[in-house]
């Protein structure tokens, strides 16, 4: 005759807590692994922000609350060198929209990931959204599937645009202060230029994208003359329109 197997004990709220919490731990060392080398890497452009940033007239205040409240780094580029220009502040809020619209993407991406969370996270982790910490977040969401396990993943999120923010602080802060003692006369103009090629070229992976940079390119150079920097809003609708139009034929 069989013996009835014993039925397991049900799992305490103290056990579910510390299950919880020691998930959400992991969670987080594991999104400060998967972001720090990338980190790392925007640690230069974060320098060269700051220097900048002070080299187009922006107060050193100025240019570290923009890093604080904008935190994106190539539409902090623009939008320094766009105001050391007095250019009017509709042309500077248009343009720098412009060039982060793929932030609408990256959220309706990671969205059915995080639709159980409460409105105050999707507050912050909509904040902390960029480029790096979408990036690893996405893959790590995506290991499994969308409808298991999805936890405590959420403080992968947190944990990975929370170690780019404060990287991102820090090297512009520092990228200030060295811009405070590089003498007046030395111009760092130069250094936008070289910034952007560095962030376009190895991002150029297929025909519509290099359609589209040298569209829009050509097309800043043959606009330079347009009043309040128009040529800029321009060249990135027509660079846009080239890029879609290449995709569709292919």
């Amino acid at each position: 005759m069989d013996v009835p197997k014993e039925k397991a004990a049900p799992e305490s709220p103290d056990e579910n807590l510390a299950a919880g919490a020691a998930s959400a731990r992991s969670q987080v060392l594991a999104g400060f692994k998967a972001e720090l080398p990338l980190a790392v890497g925007t640690i230069p452009f974060g320098l060269i922000y700051g220097a900048l940033a002070l080299g187009t007239g922006l107060p050193a205040s100025a240019a570290q609350a923009m890093s604080s409240i904008v935190f994106a780094g190539s539409a902090q580029f623009i939008s320094a060198q766009l105001l050391g220009q007095s250019t009017p502040a509709i042309v500077v809020i248009i343009t720098a929209g412009m060039i982060n619209l793929r932030h609408a993407l990256y959220s309706a991406s990671v969205a059915p990931y995080l639709q159980h969370l409460p409105s105050r996270w999707k507050y912050v982790l909509a904040y902390l959204l960029t480029d790096e910490a979408y990036a690893v977040t996405i893959t790590h969401y995506q290991k499994e599937s969308r409808f298991s396990g999805v936890g405590n993943k959420h403080w992968f999120f947190l944990s990975a645009g929370l170690t780019l923010w404060i990287t991102w602080q820090a090297s512009t802060a520092v990228g200030v202060f060295l811009g405070a003692a590089i003498p007046s006369g030395w111009s760092l103009d130069f250094t936008l230029a070289l910034t952007f090629i560095g962030l376009l070229v190895p991002n150029l992976k297929d025909r519509a994208g290099a359609a589209a940079a040298l569209i829009a390119g050509v097309c800043a150079v043959l606009a330079v003359g347009l009043p309040i920097k128009l040529g800029l809003v321009l060249a990135s609708f027509v660079g846009i329109a080239a890029g879609m139009w290449v995709e569709a034929r292919k």
